[in-house]
């Protein structure tokens, strides 16, 4: 797009003029933001999961407005596709109750509360002072792309992913093992 071009959509528009997917943005985040809230915060267990699911899907959309295609159905797949399936079938297999659970509360809310608002201004502060100075080249391939986002994550993030595959795998043998506990304990 040349200078000029970029001038007159900006003085068509104005400057601060949001766009229909700025706008599709916000709303979309907002929906997210509540989704993750109920996440943490309702005392059923099963319903925690459904809300984690659809505020990972609130990101697959995020990223599907970001123009990052790639690394929305990586999401849809990897996060709302196996993580949460893992989840379920680790409630499943661990008997967990299915209506409210009283000690899914420990009553700690104000110190939880004064850690999340601490850990999410650590990461602001960490966000905006890693990218302060950061300059996105318009003129190379796209960010989102699939050959940048594989070269990058074959690059640098293949143990992480492989270790994070190790955990998930961990922590189904672990609750396998203790429903089979369980079952022998009460027999």
């Amino acid at each position: 797009m040349t200078l000029a071009a970029e001038a007159a959509r900006t003085a068509a528009h104005g400057f601060l003029s949001p766009t229909g997917v700025e706008v599709a943005f916000l709303l979309v985040g907002l929906a997210t933001l509540g989704a993750a809230l109920l996440t943490v915060t309702t005392r059923q267990l099963v319903h925690a999961a459904l809300w984690l699911v659809v505020a990972l899907g609130g990101l697959a959309v995020e990223y599907l407005l970001l123009t990052a295609e790639f690394i929305a159905w990586v999401q849809v797949l990897i996060y709302v596709g196996s993580v949460v399936v893992l989840l379920l079938f680790g409630l499943m297999l661990t008997k967990a109750p299915v209506g409210r659970s009283p000690d899914a509360d420990s009553g700690n809310r104000p110190v939880a509360l004064a850690v999340a608002l601490a850990a999410a201004a650590a990461l602001v502060w960490v966000v905006v002072d890693a990218f302060r100075t950061t300059w996105i080249d318009l003129d190379g391939p796209a960010q989102g792309s699939t050959d940048v986002m594989g070269q990058i994550l074959f690059q640098h993030w293949v143990l992480p992913f492989e270790a994070l595959s190790v955990l998930l795998l961990a922590a189904l043998v672990g609750a396998i093992v203790l429903s089979r506990k369980k079952k022998e304990d009460e027999s």
